[in-house]
């Protein structure tokens, strides 16, 4: 199984570079977030694509997260859901091939740290919960945080911002504990040092790679455990965020 996760900062800008990347890479599933768009304000040629079950889950200009997963790969419709601290439009779930794969954004906590806080207890609650259910969960997304020191590039790294808090680096220890889950890009990528996902808009940040990782793929023990290779799109795409690709050896899990 291919799997990308992406936040494409506005579908309807990036409509176009979705589709190519839908040609390129041809994922199994393909999860999208900060959306900014209700579901009837996706583009059409997205919108009605026959190749893919697609969810969108949108608000108007704010937020909002989609999952497509390939009809080839899965003939029937997934089940699509989420849990009880949806409440903006940050996270939806499909049933596809016996995992349970969530497509989150994690609130960026600039307007509202507590908020973001609040969210990830309730995030954390729930890969507890879906621990002990026996769910195998794979998380992908933006979850707005650098897990560690070398997420952010030597230059950036500042323990006062939201993204680099310690509390928040221990939320996001705790949820890999609680839930049994394990950071697949890291994991397979374990020494580089310029693995970044998010790059700022200005001084051609993104050109010298000097950036922060925050988007990730999270999955239960088991399944991490077959995963075979990782990698970032830093080119070719113009949101300040790049494509997250996981490649999964399913067969064997």
């Amino acid at each position: 199984m291919k799997l990308v996760t992406w936040n494409v900062n506005g579908i309807r800008a990036r409509a176009d570079q979705v589709t190519s990347l839908l040609q390129a890479e041809q994922p199994d599933v393909l999860c999208l977030q900060e959306l900014k768009a209700l579901p009837a304000q996706i583009p059409a040629p997205l919108r009605e694509r026959d190749d893919y079950w697609s969810y969108w889950h949108g608000s108007k200009g704010y937020s909002g997260v989609s999952l497509h997963v390939r009809k080839t790969h899965c003939p029937e419709e997934p089940r699509f859901w989420h849990p009880d601290f949806d409440g903006e439009t940050r996270i939806v779930i499909g049933e596809v091939a016996g995992l349970s794969i969530a497509s989150l954004y994690v609130p960026n906590g600039g307007r509202d740290y507590p908020a973001k806080l609040a969210f990830l207890r309730a995030l954390e609650d729930f890969a507890l919960a879906s621990r002990q259910l026996g769910r195998r969960l794979v998380i992908c997304g933006d979850i707005n945080i650098a897990r560690q020191e070398v997420d952010v590039h030597p230059k950036l790294r500042d323990p006062r911002l939201i993204g680099q808090r310690p509390e928040e680096r221990d939320f996001f220890a705790s949820l890999l504990e609680k839930g049994d889950l394990r950071d697949v890009g890291r994991e397979l990528d374990p020494d580089n040092c310029e693995l970044f996902t998010w790059w700022a808009p200005w001084r051609n940040m993104r050109q010298r790679n000097l950036g922060w990782r925050l988007d990730y793929v999270l999955a239960r023990s088991a399944i991490a455990a077959k995963a075979r290779h990782a990698r970032v799109e830093r080119q070719g795409t113009t949101s300040d965020h790049g494509p997250l690709v996981i490649e999964l050896d399913l067969e064997s899990t």
